[in-house]
């Protein structure tokens, strides 16, 4: 008698919202089982040679088991089959070194077309630097059109959608806060490095995986044929938060990213500090905010208490309620064997906000409440 009720009330379970997942919109599919079709010429390579090999697989082991199970069946001692007595066979060993000889030839000449291919990062219209950093993404237009432009991509989720306290999208934990920005159809080489760890660069769209290795350049390309916005991950376990960095690219049509690039350096300009000039501390506190939520909230939280046993607290910390230039060093250095990364790949402006704000947040109050920019400056020197 319950297990029609119970039958019911699972059903109802398995049916309602928090079970209803759809596809990503530019991400990964619901129950996706194969290689991402992608919207560039290397993905559809891929996609072509990883299904023309898996046929060749098949063909080949219903090949070897069909004659394997036939023989066992055909050649059975019920039947009364004898053995051959033979020990060697000059046909046999012919064929069995011809045919897979054959075999990796015909799929090595496709596979090596594919794989110098992507290897021609020539000629390109457009060249982006990526740096990976813990735990977000810098990009840097070298050459091109918005050549110039810059910006710092980090991940727009939420800690309140994290902890279940607000409602999630449907790109949960695939969204920036800045994405790049390509134009369609034209040759993008993406130029790789790394501020701290090993990362890696992956959109399966574009058929690109890359990595980043901190001292070293590396590159790839890929030429996106499609309008659209297309969503990756970093694909090198990088720490704590590796999680947390994903990779948004949004294709525009060439007028609309002309327009986007002309309007980027704009606003660059619009939004140029001026390290030189002596700040206000209400103005570095309430930019020292926005900083500290983008960049630290993660790790010490909201509340500066930190994570016990893993994040230090800031909230009573000695190194923000000490001395100015051990905080800078901290900042511009980071710490080694430590979670603490560097974070030099802000401005001064930016680095002297968030430090004059942990200065003054929470139940702290420092000596030497206001940190300048110059000071900043000059410690890089």
């Amino acid at each position: 008698m319950l297990v029609r009720p119970l039958v019911a009330a699972a059903s109802a379970v398995f049916a309602g919202s928090a079970w209803a997942v759809s596809d990503m919109p530019g991400g990964p599919a619901v129950k996706q089982i194969n290689l991402t079709e992608g919207v560039t010429r290397i993905a559809a390579d891929q996609w072509w040679i990883h299904n023309f090999l898996m046929v060749v697989c098949v063909l080949i082991f219903i090949a070897v088991f069909g004659v394997m199970f036939y023989s066992i069946w055909a050649h059975r001692k019920s039947k009364g089959a004898k053995p051959a007595d033979f020990h060697e066979s000059t046909l046999v060993e012919i064929a069995w070194t011809v045919v897979p000889f054959l075999i990796v030839i015909g799929l090595a000449i496709p596979a090596t077309r594919m794989v110098i291919e992507q290897k021609d990062t020539s000629q390109a219209d457009l060249t982006i630097k990526a740096t990976g950093y813990q735990w977000k993404w810098g990009y840097e237009y070298l050459k091109g059109e918005g050549a110039g432009v810059s910006i710092l991509s980090t991940l727009s989720t939420t800690a309140e959608q994290m902890d279940g306290r607000a409602p999630r999208t449907e790109t949960y934990l695939m969204e920036v806060d800045q994405p790049l920005v390509v134009p369609v159809g034209q040759k993008i080489r993406m130029v790789l490095t790394a501020n701290d760890v090993i990362h890696a660069w992956m959109v399966p769209a574009f058929g690109v995986k890359q990595d980043a290795i901190p001292g070293f350049v590396r590159d790839t390309w890929f030429r996106a044929e499609k309008v659209g916005v297309y969503r990756g991950q970093c694909a090198e376990l990088c720490g704590k938060n590796h999680a947390y960095m994903p990779i948004v690219v949004e294709v525009k049509s060439q007028e609309d990213y002309r327009a986007w690039a002309d309007g980027k350096k704009k606003e660059m300009l619009a939004l140029a500090d001026d390290p030189t000039k002596t700040w206000q501390m209400a103005d570095l506190n309430d930019r020292g905010q926005k900083v500290y939520a983008a960049n630290c909230v993660a790790c010490h939280q909201a509340t500066g208490k930190g994570v016990p046993g893993a994040f230090p607290a800031l909230d009573g910390s000695k190194v923000v309620l000490g001395k100015q230039d051990d905080q800078i060093a901290l900042l511009l250095n980071g710490k080694q064997g430590t979670a603490m990364a560097s974070f030099k790949q802000l401005s001064d402006v930016e680095l002297a906000a968030v430090s004059t704000y942990t200065r003054n947040a929470w139940g702290n109050k420092a000596e030497d409440n206001v940190i300048q920019p110059s000071d900043f400056t000059a410690a890089r020197k």
